[in-house]
């Protein structure tokens, strides 16, 4: 126990100075590593969404799954597998990601936000956790979505494929001139330090709605120790850089409705508890070769698309 809990802090605090580190090389305030909202980017730039001002093919999701992908190989972990109601999966997938951005947010641009001094995302915490209590009602009384079966290994080169046409073929993309999209680290570092956070959340099973199940149900809280190690290194990092602001007003990439915060971070943590795991779970799952967690994240893909379309 302690050693699986040490590798979990450890990933976390590397997390965290990730995200510090990617905002100051130029990733947008508060947003060192977003799920929700860097798949948003990358919907918008291969042309299903046309707001312009979050278009950007993010290195950050395409590292994530490559990390995790080398690590499970590294460690014999790599299994392709598929089959668990993807249909199911597709649609919550779609759903999550409405919730998050209505919020504005992953469950991890949530801590980075509150490390940041955004009390916005303190509601959004009390809507997450309120979500996965209800998620745990549905597990209770029987939910699930079945197990999933091996296939083809070949499932899981979709992400370094779209690395390769960006870097061949950039013309292919749109990219944004303004807004968060136009923010962003340079490619190579990005892609880099997502790597060793994909390597690391793989090994650690980093999942904070995982952490939060589990303490509900389990009084387990060692998952949980990877996001407060995320909060405690974001909060010294905004503190030494004068970036921590405390409040709900003026936040970066934010609003203060907080009735669409409660509300978009419930969906979350519900479709989350019943897809099994968070955003982030998803990304290092699918680069582990599950092909039902890759169905996950073209959901959210479409997801994004339908929220930015519509």
């Amino acid at each position: 126990m302690k050693k699986v809990s040490w590798i979990v802090v450890i990933a976390g605090a590397v997390v965290g100075l990730a995200a510090v580190v990617l905002t100051h090389l130029g990733n947008p305030a508060n947003m060192g590593f977003c799920i929700a909202c860097f798949l948003r980017d990358i919907t918008g730039a291969v042309g299903m969404h046309g707001a312009a001002k979050v278009q950007y093919v993010r290195p950050e999701i395409i590292g994530l799954v490559l990390g995790a992908f080398i690590m499970s190989v590294a460690t014999k972990e790599f299994r392709a597998k598929a089959g668990s109601s993807p249909a199911t999966r597709f649609v919550l997938g779609a759903f999550v990601m409405i919730g998050a951005l209505a919020f504005l947010g992953c469950p991890l641009r949530m801590v980075l936000r509150i490390g940041g001094g955004d009390l916005n995302a303190v509601v959004g915490l009390v809507g997450f956790t309120l979500g996965i209590f209800i998620g745990i009602q549905f597990l209770k009384r029987g939910f699930s979505l079945k197990r999933a079966y091996p296939v083809g290994k070949g499932e899981g080169g979709v992400m370094t494929g779209l690395l390769i046409l960006v870097i061949a073929v950039p013309s292919l993309f749109k990219f944004s001139e303004e807004g968060p999209g136009s923010k962003h680290a340079p490619m190579l570092a990005a892609l880099l330090i997502a790597v060793v956070v994909g390597a690391l959340a793989q090994r650690a099973r980093l999942c904070m709605v995982g952490g939060i199940r589990d303490a509900m149900l389990f009084k387990d809280f060692k998952l949980l120790y990877g996001f407060v190690a995320i909060f405690v290194v974001v909060l010294a990092g905004n503190l030494i850089t004068g970036s921590f602001k405390l409040g709900f007003e003026l936040q970066p990439i934010a609003h203060s409705s907080q009735l669409w915060n409660l509300l978009g971070m419930v969906l979350v943590g519900w479709g989350s508890v019943l897809l099994g795991g968070c955003p982030l779970r998803q990304l290092i799952l699918a680069g582990e070769g599950n092909g039902d967690s890759a169905v996950t994240v073209f959901g959210m893909i479409v997801g994004a698309a339908f929220a930015h379309n519509f």
